[in-house]
């Protein structure tokens, strides 16, 4: 298979025809300079690509050898967005080439993108997840709130809009569960560990009265207005506890969630329980966090498999 090596090989007549002629046309259009400057080049690959490989034309040049010409580029090492660029420069080649007559069709225009690689979750390490929940210390009605809600979060891997979606009667002491309304209004009740049932329970008979300014309000969690609090509050109010804690990074309300799932699987839960308790669809989405850790999940298998 050819591969791309500018400085070795003249680009033929053909190619550099279509690539003047492109050129042109994006000129005419205004592109800005460097877009011009990083298409150019991307299709000069392109072009001395074709020209090793024999194909003179960009009319001979059709689907199943431009398909040679991205693995040429995934092979290279490329990232996923670089790749995706210089495909996109060649669509746009073909599309300049079958309106002026240069080609009949235009090979790139059934290529996908190359996929954007998934980016795995923040989580938390159990001893973070531990500081964290031990920063906050719940003297005074915000601190219990906040030790409240963090604790629920961490403990039931609730959504953040589930959090601040519950009301009062979301919590049952006795069942030691938290009823909660997931994406789609579909319900779902998981189970809720020793401490946050102590925190909430201590929020509600000790602290939630002086923020509630209306008998009326459900909401579980309020503001020192006495309004339900709202997703971007707990996300200001998890960073002050982030910061309290010394630990790096961004933290976000979704890292709980991560986390809880992940320590999940770390104790043995299967993914099936940890699909229902996150209130997942799709089975297929829960699978991430057999991802996270992959370091860690290979040196189990090494200290626990007869023949690893």
């Amino acid at each position: 298979m050819a591969t791309v090596s500018p400085a070795e090989t003249e680009i033929a007549p053909a190619w550099q025809a279509a690539l003047i002629g492109y050129e042109r046309e994006l000129s005419a259009r205004q592109m800005s300079p460097n877009t011009l400057r990083a298409y150019s080049g991307d299709l000069e690959e392109l072009a001395i690509w074709a020209t090793e490989a024999g194909i003179a034309d960009p009319a001979q040049l059709d689907y199943a050898r431009l398909r040679g010409y991205a693995a040429v580029l995934a092979g290279r090492g490329l990232e996923r967005t670089s790749v995706g660029r210089k495909l996109a420069a060649a669509r746009g080649l073909f599309d300049h080439l079958t309106r002026t007559g240069g080609a009949e069709q235009n090979p790139a225009e059934l290529l996908p993108n190359p996929k954007a690689a998934s980016r795995l979750p923040r989580v938390l390490d159990r001893d973070q997840a531990r500081r964290l929940l031990d920063a906050i210390p719940a003297r005074t009605p915000l601190e219990a709130r906040d030790k409240a809600m963090l604790e629920l979060a961490y403990s039931s891997g609730l959504r953040c809009s589930e959090l601040v979606a519950l009301d009062v009667g979301s919590v049952d002491f006795d069942a030691e569960t938290v009823r909660v309304r997931g994406k789609g209004g579909k319900e779902r009740i998981v189970p809720l560990g020793e401490p946050a049932q102590k925190a909430v329970a201590r929020y509600l008979e000790r602290f939630r009265p002086a923020l509630a300014d209306d008998p009326a309000e459900q909401a579980l969690l309020i503001s020192k207005s006495g309004r339900r609090l709202s997703p971007s509050d707990v996300t200001r109010r998890l960073g002050r506890w982030v910061d309290e804690a010394a630990i790096a990074g961004r933290v976000s309300p979704h890292a709980l969630r991560h986390s809880f799932a992940t320590h999940m699987l770390e104790g043995g839960a299967d993914l099936r329980s940890i699909q229902e308790l996150l209130g997942h669809a799709s089975i297929s989405t829960t699978q991430i966090y057999t991802r996270v850790e992959p370091g860690r999940l290979r040196a189990a298998y090494a200290g626990a498999h007869p023949r690893a």
